[in-house]
């Protein structure tokens, strides 16, 4: 397949799915044009400016950084249709009404650029009737493409193709959404509201006509169907109100209006409370009220009898959390026959998930992968329906779930497919998944693409391989594994809780680069999951303390910076690979690296001031050495001071950087680092890069002493803090925390311009660190988090 460049995206529509979808593609490093009609009054681009600008106030961010929304053309349909020439990709994701997208497409199809794909980002339009008013030559390139809201963080995109779609298109398209956007893909048929949306909002009426059949509160069904259950927190209730009603009920009605058919079809009807609640302006979140309103502090729900809305706090009844908490055969069995009204109703929605995905599958999806995937990616489930089904006993779960339609306890009549009787033990088996339109299980699709995932997302019945069970094993101890799956560059896997950092870790970060200089091009330290590392196990050297106090300490930290500084000037190129969190001394592992490889959704800080404490494993003396770094690039005799305040200041607040991007801008990332947009291809692109590393002729920075800013720095850094101390912005004991934090990223009391040793400032940043252990102020931080998670201000 060739490789298809997009050099430039057109995104229509500046509302509020085209304006992010436009901030990720320059998340990503895409250049884009976003268009729209021209303002009545004012600048034509008006629209798209006022859209740009209003990204920069969103939460969550849909930009990594606020400045780049800059990078984001304005156009608008008037003045700049020559422009769409340029794109290579247009996307179209304007209101959802069909004759204003064919009325677009007619006026923009003499501008398209003969090679361009053209898709439509509408969440439940046909897409075969969409493409039926292009021009012949343009609707082999013409598709669906759905992009989840909000689009920087939901991992799901429905691809549907029409009948005239080039199936290479549809595999350029792929290729491009995972690698470059970083998202999960789903092939999903031309059938109304695809396939998340079609299974989710069924699954939520569903849920609505099941709740009120057992009389729950909503904020009951919200504990019971969120994180307990394995899915979204935000439950079921709460889910609606963040989508907003009206939006809930334009999906509805695209079901009432498509599948009159659809044995499923009663299920449709609108709930008389969203009726009434939309018809009454509470649209959910966005106007202040649904199903559930915030007075001042306080969360209310409503009470659907009294038409009023009292205090929320309903949750799942201990008994029904104990069987939730059960393997997924005695958890279904438990709820089945229990008769508690909460157990009940769970067994009751699961059993109609699975009826209604089982009848479905054929009409929407060309395998189960698809539907497990969609809604794990789209709504946030731990396991999708039919992955559960498997894993809780196949043939018994259809038992139960025939018993209950020939019960009419179903929510419609229809049977089982007989595909489901035929012996089988599920869906997912290591030759693909079960497509009951094809009548064989279907392998994922062999993209180049996907041969960059090298331990992609699984699904129960694939027996896909275990990372931390793969590859040649090289060493191993109680909180890390280290591993070759090449023979050609070594991994550091770290398996502790969190991935934090203890002398076990240590010692096992010393012994993985003591085996890749003798044996391997490269060491790259990955693990397979959402966390980096979230920093130094504090609890592991509290046996330590209690027997000898920061004496004691004191050589378990030099122990863990001298690890920082033999990574760092290890013979071989030492790549972290970063994904999720990489905080304190997780974020200090990073820095001393040769180099890093970030998943865009990376989060990164030194964080110890949280604690009482100030980064105790190399992070300050990094920020003094880069402060002189970019003082030497940017002029031979520049001031060390005014390069070092951002650094301070990250230090001395506890700065994270929210994406890759940011953590860029905060200095944890470098420019020569790489971002990687699809966390599955990171340990991919890590071990590439540690192999062009050595390579290239790859040799460890040379020791070189470092210019500080000295103590006229300090004075002026503390003559800030004393006035924040008196102002009442910060504690005494901030004070003190962050004047110690100046004390090193400065050099202690020396001259401006002195020249000093890394040594010199780990040794300034140990006996600081350890001078705190002693202070009854960093004594209550740290126990307050430790017991309870979250900081203590004193």
């Amino acid at each position: 397949m060739n490789r298809f460049n997009v050099r430039k995206v057109a995104v229509l529509g500046a509302g509020v799915m085209g304006a992010q979808i436009a901030a990720h593609l320059v998340n990503v490093g895409v250049p884009v044009v976003l268009f729209d009609l021209p303002a009545k009054e004012g600048p034509k681009n008006g629209i798209v400016t006022k859209a740009i600008e209003g990204l920069k106030k969103l939460k969550p961010a849909p930009l990594g950084v606020p400045e780049d929304a800059a990078r984001i053309e304005a156009a608008n349909y008037e003045e700049h249709l020559a422009k769409l020439a340029e794109c290579d990709l247009v996307i179209e994701a304007i209101a959802e009404r069909m004759d204003w997208k064919l009325d677009l497409y007619k006026r923009i199809a003499p501008a398209l650029a003969p090679h361009a794909i053209v898709a439509s980002n509408t969440s439940g339009l046909s897409i075969t009737k969409l493409g039926e008013v292009l021009p012949e030559e343009i609707r082999p390139r013409f598709c669906g493409v759905h992009f989840f809201n909000p689009p920087r963080y939901m991992a799901l995109v429905e691809l549907i193709p029409t009948p005239a779609t080039r199936p290479e298109v549809i595999e350029q398209l792929e290729t491009f959404v995972t690698t470059t956007l970083g998202k999960g893909v789903v092939h999903a048929k031309d059938t109304p509201n695809f396939i998340a949306n079609r299974v989710g909002i069924a699954g939520m009426l569903a849920t609505m006509i099941e709740a009120e059949k057992f009389g729950l509160s909503y904020d009951v069904v919200d504990d019971l169907t969120g994180k307990k259950l394995g899915r979204a927190s935000s439950g079921t209730f709460r889910t609606a109100d963040v989508v907003g009603l009206d939006t809930m009920a334009h999906v509805i009605k695209t079901l009432q209006d498509n599948l009159a058919d659809d044995p499923f079809f009663a299920s449709y009807a609108t709930p008389p409370v969203l009726a009434k609640l939309i018809e009454q302006g509470a649209l959910g979140q966005k106007s202040g009220a649904g199903f559930y309103k915030k007075v001042g502090k306080d969360i209310l729900r409503l009470d659907a009898a009294k038409g009023e809305y009292v205090s929320a706090g309903g949750k799942a009844e201990p008994i029904v959390e104990r069987m939730l908490k059960k393997a997924p055969a005695e958890r279904l069995k438990l709820l089945r026959e229990s008769s508690n009204p909460q157990a009940q109703f769970l067994w009751a929605i699961l059993r109609d998930s699975f009826h209604y995905c089982a009848v479905h599958l054929a009409d929407i999806a060309d395998s189960a992968r698809h539907i497990d995937f969609a809604m794990r990616r789209g709504f946030g489930m731990q396991q999708g329906p039919f992955e559960l089904w498997q894993a809780a006993g196949w043939k018994q779960v259809a038992q139960w779930v025939k018993e209950d339609i020939d019960a009419g306890k179903a929510l419609c009549r229809a049977p089982l497919p007989d595909w489901v009787f035929d012996g089988r033990d599920g869906v997912h088996s290591p030759e693909g998944s079960w497509s009951a339109s094809q009548g064989r299980y279907l392998p994922l699709a062999p993209l180049p693409v996907y041969a960059r995932q090298l331990f992609p997302e699984t699904l129960v019945g694939w027996n896909a391989a275990d990372p931390l069970k793969s590859g040649t094993e090289e060493f191993r101890n109680d909180e890390i594994r280290v591993w070759s799956l090449d023979g050609e560059v070594l991994i550091a896997s770290i398996t502790a809780k969190l991935h934090l950092i203890s002398p076990d870790v240590t010692q096992g970060l010393l012994k993985a680069v003591e085996i890749a200089e003798a044996k391997y091009k490269g060491l790259v330290i990955w693990s397979p999951d959402d966390v980096f590392s979230a920093g130094a196990n504090l609890e592991a050297l509290m046996p330590v303390f209690m027997k000898s106090g920061a004496k004691g300490i004191a050589p378990e930290e030099k122990k863990l910076q001298d690890a920082m500084l033999r990574i760092r000037y290890a013979s071989v190129p030492v790549v972290s690979a970063i994904r999720g969190i990489a905080l304190g001394g997780g974020c200090e592992l990073a820095v001393y690296s040769a180099r890093r490889v970030a998943a865009m959704e990376s989060y990164m800080g030194l964080v110890e001031v949280g604690v009482g404490l100030i980064p105790g494993g190399g992070g300050l003396a990094y920020i003094a050495r880069r402060a002189a770094e970019m003082a030497s690039a940017g002029n031979a005799g520049a001031d060390v001071f005014k390069f070092l305040t951002d650094g301070f200041t990250n230090a001395a607040m506890a700065k994270v950087g929210t994406s890759a991007i940011e953590s860029r801008k905060l200095g944890y990332l470098l420019w020569s680092d790489v971002i990687v947009p699809h966390k599955d291809e990171l340990l991919y692109v890590a071990l590439q890069q540690a192999k062009a590393m050595f390579d290239s002729g790859y040799r460890a920075p040379a020791k070189a002493l470092i210019p500080v800013a000295g103590r006229s720095a300090i004075a002026t850094i503390k003559g800030q803090l004393a006035n924040m101390r008196d102002g009442g912005f910060i504690s005494e004991h901030d004070f003190h925390i962050s004047a110690l934090i100046a004390d090193v990223v400065c050099g202690g009391e020396v001259d401006a311009g002195s020249l000093v040793s890394e040594e010199y400032l780990m040794a300034l940043e140990r006996k600081h660190f350890c001078s705190l252990l002693e202070n009854p102020k960093t004594q209550e931080r740290i126990m307050g988090m430790l017991q309870t998670g979250k900081p203590v201000r004193n």
